[in-house]
């Protein structure tokens, strides 16, 4: 099964939750053991999978992230968004998680997070599940 989530960002940098999102995919493929590949096709948004029980963990790795890259630097690439695109290269653009028993196996706190470094905008996260033996 192939999914597209439409996600509409309302910050600069941010994470959007989509945990849910994906598991609904996943629930609609009928897929029970398999493969749930994600893939955001944007050159300055991401994907990652981190913390989703406190808000703090997203506001630190952005804090860092805003170190790494700070977003008035003066960069070759005159776009005004070049800091987002090295975000995007360090984060990255897709992830696999593995369905079991029709579901997202993931860690008790993990959580999924379209991460936006370029907002606010409207996102694309393209979602194929793949059942065991395709």
């Amino acid at each position: 099964m192939f999914k597209k989530l439409e996600i509409s960002t309302g910050s600069r940098a941010e994470f959007v939750d989509i945990t849910d999102l994906v598991q609904g995919v996943v629930s609609e493929s009928g897929v029970r053991e398999g493969i749930c590949f994600l893939f955001v096709p944007h050159t300055t948004a991401g994907i990652t999978i981190n913390e989703n029980w406190d808000p703090s963990v997203r506001r630190d790795i952005i804090t860092v992230l805003n170190e790494a890259a700070p977003p008035n630097r003066h960069y070759a690439h005159t776009e005004g968004n070049a800091d987002a695109h090295i975000k995007t290269s360090i984060v990255g653009s897709s992830a696999f998680l593995i369905v079991s028993g029709g579901r997202l196996q993931m860690g008790t706190w993990q959580g999924i997070f379209l991460a936006e470094f370029d907002g606010p905008r409207r996102r694309r996260v393209l979602v194929r599940v793949i059942p065991d033996g395709a």
